[in-house]
């Protein structure tokens, strides 16, 4: 008898593409390695080396990049308490570290999606991890944006005074 086991790891996605892109270009690989600059002749002028350039980056970017590649081994267990006509309904409930869900999902679920919702956990309860406070008043920031001159405190408590009496 078989004995069946089953694969309990999201997709390889890093894995998949570099596979893809030896199929596609074999003359890239040496010693099952991509050569960058065998990459770069080939490509050419479709090859942006510039560094002013328009993109959308943060601290920590590269590092998010390299996660959402990774596959992953968690497991989604059901929570029928939480969901909504769990026999009848089409629509599913899934709680859990954003992206490990979406990495866990894309397997089973791909092309069965027609919508997901994220609702980031930012400032739950009382854990306020991240400041959702921007509220400042018009002279700081004319002030920063270095539209007016700063005015020192003397002139401030002046001002004050004047508005108080």
């Amino acid at each position: 008898m078989l004995e069946s086991k089953l694969n309990a790891e999201s997709l390889d996605i890093l894995n998949e593409n570099i596979i893809k892109l030896k199929e596609l270009f074999p003359e890239i690989v040496t010693e099952d390695k991509i050569d960058f600059d065998k990459f770069k002749q080939i490509f050419g002028d479709y090859i942006e080396e510039s560094n002013e350039r328009y993109n959308f980056t943060w601290h920590g970017k590269s590092k998010a990049i390299q996660l959402a590649q990774s596959p992953s081994t968690g497991t989604l267990i059901p929570c029928k308490e939480e969901s909504k006509n769990w026999d009848t309904t089409k629509n599913l409930y899934i709680e859990g570290d954003n992206l490990e869900v979406l990495k866990l999902i894309q397997k089973s679920y791909y092309g069965k999606i027609k919508m997901i919702y994220i609702d980031p956990p930012y400032n739950t309860g009382k854990d306020f991890v991240y400041s959702d406070n921007y509220k400042d008043n018009l002279e700081n920031y004319l002030q920063i944006t270095g539209q007016v001159a700063p005015r020192n405190s003397g002139e401030r408590e002046r001002e004050r005074a004047l508005v108080l009496n």
